[in-house]
């Protein structure tokens, strides 16, 4: 095995993936018979760390360190995003691959958990640049990709024009135009109506159904998000429609906060154009005071780690629904449940982006595409169904939403891994 990725593995390392292994070992106890092949679900399937070199358009070669991770297949394919971000790592791709494996298998979509990424900053890079490194990449992670293999989709500073470039570098080794082998693409190109918006639909329709589920009523709420892109921006809009009050944001650039709600059509128009909060109206209140902010609804729609033991103990949110992949360290969730908080995890609450690729994946198959409004009447009823499900897990066995999406999840892929068994 490769030296980095066997330091990974151990439990003491910090970071995503030691967050990871953390949740997989607080789940144990309830897997019953299945914890026989626990290990399963802390080694990755499989691993590629690539160079991925380019010309750059000064004439100089530069170099970019990639990745692509299986974390396991026994359900299905992989299926998981590219993120470009500087502080891409095999640990957090690792981590990211296997929250992958839980989430197709807590809405119940037949995929495994994969994630793919490379260490780069693309601000830094014109479109002919982002495009020739892409290609390259592509072209380097060609023998673990495919529509019955791996399934690579937009994440992190990527998007549909990134998924059309390696669709076509992948057809174009294959000699046929493969359409399914990436999901997010343009609608041009086989893509799906309503995937770009999935990931915020369904956290809001699980915030919505976590919301009531503890008695509440949804349309009288205040909601503070962090992270106002795709995921965050289309939370904030539905839950405007709705009813709720958006009172506090916070991105790169600022943190705002407003009692009486913002004018969310105004602000989303705002942050199109320029692409950040910063300058909209709204009291600027410091970076650290976002999370103490009055609100009942928390959504961090960001990066991981962002809720730590170093400001959970401030949040004044009775539910937090996790838009972002990995935004709450273990050691905050201990302090957020000491103190009553609920937290839809991650693993549930932003599945419904994978739930729509899944979408997208079969009508590439079957070439024949849905409506928008039968997309958003499955996606609604997939996530419903799968968050009724695991509160009643929840409850029945007196375990955190966190703990008993994990139950659910990890029970889905080891009862795979058994019944198919060993080989040879």
């Amino acid at each position: 095995m490769n030296h980095s990725v066997a330091s990974y593995l151990q439990t003491d390392n910090l970071g995503a993936w030691g967050t990871y292994l953390e949740q997989v070992d607080r789940v144990t106890p309830y897997l019953g018979h299945l914890s026989r092949w626990v290990e399963t679900l802390k080694r990755p399937k499989r691993t590629l760390i690539v160079d991925v070199p380019i010309e750059l358009d000064n004439g100089t070669i530069s170099h970019y360190e990639g990745y692509r991770v299986h974390h396991n297949l026994s359900r299905g394919p992989g299926k998981g995003g590219i993120r470009y971000h500087p502080d891409v790592t095999l640990s957090e791709v690792m981590a990211l691959s296997a929250w992958m494996s839980i989430k197709t298998a807590v809405v119940n979509v037949p995929f495994g958990g994969a994630k793919g990424g490379i260490r780069v900053n693309p601000k830094s890079l014109s479109l002919g640049e982002l495009e020739r490194m892409t290609r390259r990449f592509t072209s380097e992670i060609n023998m673990m990709i495919g529509p019955q293999k791996d399934i690579p989709a937009p994440d992190v500073n990527t998007n549909e024009q990134i998924m059309a470039w390696m669709m076509d570098t992948y057809s174009v080794n294959q000699g046929h135009t493969s359409t399914g082998v990436v999901t997010g693409k343009p609608i041009a190109l086989g893509g799906s109506l309503g995937r770009r918006d999935a990931t915020g639909r369904g956290v809001f329709v699980v915030a919505k159904e976590a919301y009531e589920d503890m008695g509440c009523d949804v349309t009288q709420a205040r909601i503070a998000i962090q992270g106002l892109g795709n995921v965050g921006g289309e939370a904030a809009r539905l839950f405007a429609k709705s009813g709720a009050k958006i009172v506090a944001i916070q991105d790169h650039s600022a943190t705002l906060y407003n009692p009486n709600g913002f004018n969310m059509p105004d602000l989303l128009k705002h942050v199109s154009i320029a692409h950040e909060i910063k300058g909209f109206e709204g009291e600027s209140i410091a970076v650290d005071s976002f999370w103490s902010a009055p609100c009942d609804i928390l959504i961090p729609a960001a990066l991981e780690s962002q809720i730590t033991k170093l400001n959970a103990q401030s949040i004044q949110a009775k539910l937090i629904v996790e838009g972002a992949n990995g935004p709450t360290t273990p050691e905050a969730d201990d302090i957020l449940q000491e103190k009553g908080v609920v937290v839809v995890p991650d693993v549930i609450a932003n599945a419904g982006g994978v739930t729509v690729s899944y979408f997208e994946w079969v009508q590439d198959f079957s070439s024949f595409f849905w409506t928008e409004e039968e997309i958003n009447q499955r996606l609604d009823k997939i996530m419903t169904d799968a968050f009724r499900g695991i509160s009643y897990v929840a409850k029945t066995n007196n375990v955190s939403l966190r703990t008993a999406t994990f139950i659910v999840g990890c029970e889905r892929i080891l009862k795979a891994r058994e019944m198919r068994g060993l080989y040879p």
